[in-house]
């Protein structure tokens, strides 16, 4: 993941010319606003588990970790799971991993989640978003799904 940058740039105009760009919707001469990582890793997870095709976010350990703390009472999986960021002043990246469904075509459903991504993360807090990676970890089979129990547990 490249390293998003904190300062204007200067970019080239169709005559050649450079010009400086416009400052960051985050910055005013009353006061800046800083927007911590983790705030925006949940914005990009619930982006990314928005698309059709999506399964699941994360690698497999993340996953029985998050099925673990399912079962803890009180406990929820985390939105940020499967999902790391670099956020500067007025840029982000943002790495997925991510589980698709079987029989989705991976380029679409990667398509859509890095569109889903960037719209909502720049939507949300005015960061520029430089990159969505997304890397698909493994595609969910409809026979992964746990059997439902035919008969009440004997014992509880």
């Amino acid at each position: 993941m490249s390293t998003p940058t904190s300062s204007t740039s200067s970019r080239p105009t169709g005559s050649g010319e450079m010009t400086e760009a416009a400052p960051s919707a985050l910055q005013s001469p009353k006061g800046r606003t800083t927007i911590a990582n983790g705030v925006v890793q949940k914005i990009a997870g619930i982006a990314a588990r928005e698309v059709s095709g999506v399964h699941d976010l994360g690698g497999g350990a993340a996953r029985t970790i998050g099925a673990l703390r399912e079962r803890i009472p009180g406990a929820s999986q985390s939105a940020g799971q499967g999902v790391s960021v670099e956020v500067g002043e007025t840029q982000a990246a943002v790495d997925l991993d991510i589980v698709t469904e079987y029989g989705v075509s991976i380029a679409d459903v990667a398509r859509s989640v890095r569109q889903n991504v960037i719209r909502t993360v720049e939507g949300m807090t005015g960061l520029e978003v430089t990159e969505v990676n997304v890397s698909v970890n493994d595609i969910h089979l409809p026979t992964d799904e746990p059997a439902e129990q035919s008969e009440p547990p004997r014992v509880q």
